[in-house]
C-alpha cells in the first residue's frame, strides 16, 4: 500500500512503484503501467479519474 500527504503524493508514489517493478522484470505489473500509461491519452477521462481518486483520498480517514 502506498502512503502520502495528499492525493497526488499517492498517485506519484504508485506510478514510480509500476514504473520500478516492471523495469525489474515483473511482468505481473505490466497491465498497470500500461493503463497508467494510458490514462492521459484521453484528456477527459484522465481527469474523471484524477478527480475519482483525489475524492477518494478525501473521504478516507484521518
Amino acid at each position: 500500500m502506498h502512503s502520502g500527504k495528499d492525493a497526488n503524493a499517492i498517485i506519484k508514489a504508485q506510478d514510480k512503484h509500476l514504473r520500478e517493478e516492471v523495469a525489474s522484470g515483473d511482468s505481473s505489473h505490466e497491465a498497470a503501467l500500461k493503463a497508467m500509461k494510458g490514462r492521459w491519452k484521453n484528456p477527459f477521462a484522465g481527469m474523471r479519474w484524477y478527480n475519482q481518486v483525489k475524492r477518494d483520498f478525501a473521504s478516507l480517514p484521518e
